[in-house]
């Protein structure tokens, strides 16, 4: 089997949890660090899905490696391989596909539920799971819906959280993150200069019960990680 490829942008923001899974499964990736300069492959045919972590920047700034991403993901869309998006990953994806990315109403940082959107892409995606469960957010925009996707996550604080297209998977949210992530975005410039109103979290709130939270966040990545991959052998 081909490997999957993950891009990261950020040294905080690699594939976490989904590492775990994989090694759970047995599945094969490559780690494309492109906070260090690792060069974008040339062609997504090389692996078996690709899969776009999170990052500080928006995709409309003025970077060298927003173009070849997004041609990657048509690429890859175009030939029916899976994608996968975690934040900013989503937002490129739905850039790619026709989607616009832009400032969300507020900023949404820290835990918070979503909730499934009726209609038989969410039933098929996230059968298993309730209604309306929590996940972990740390983002200021927020992408539209591509035509022919299906939004199958909602927010109070941020309308789309999830779509799906095909094989594609692309989350606003984050689903992958373990207990020494949330500590180290929390504790970081960004978190220790948090202000909190009714969208964000303080650095403190967000580690409260952390164990807890951490282990049911798992729950929902399990099963969302789970229907991706079984698109893997689709």
């Amino acid at each position: 089997m081909k490997p999957l490829a993950i891009f990261r942008r950020a040294p905080g923001e690699g594939p976490g949890y989904l590492a775990d899974v994989l090694k759970r499964r047995g599945l094969p990736y490559t780690l494309i660090r492109v906070d260090q300069g690792d060069a974008l492959p040339a062609t997504a045919r090389d692996y078996s899905g690709l899969v776009f972590m999170g990052g500080p920047m928006s995709v409309n700034d003025p970077l060298p490696w927003i173009p070849q991403s997004l041609a990657l993901i048509r690429e890859a869309q175009q030939a029916g391989q899976p994608l996968l998006g975690h934040c900013l990953g989503g937002q490129l994806i739905s850039k790619a596909l026709g989607g616009e990315v832009g400032p969300n109403p507020v900023k949404e940082i820290g835990w918070g539920p979503v909730e499934r959107v009726p209609g038989a892409a969410g039933e098929r995606w996230l059968a298993g799971l309730p209604d309306r469960f929590e996940v972990f957010h740390w983002h200021g925009e927020t992408f539209t819906i591509p035509k022919g996707a299906s939004l199958i996550l909602t927010g109070r604080f941020c309308r789309h959280q999830g779509f799906v297209i095909g094989r594609t998977l692309a989350l606003q949210c984050h689903i992958e993150m373990t207990a020494t992530m949330i500590d180290a975005w929390a504790g970081g410039p960004d978190g220790r200069a948090l202000t909190a109103s009714p969208s964000v979290q303080t650095a403190s709130v967000m580690r409260e019960d952390v164990a807890a939270r951490v282990a049911a966040l798992h729950k929902v990545a399990d099963v969302l990680y789970t229907r991706w991959l079984d698109g893997l052998c689709a």
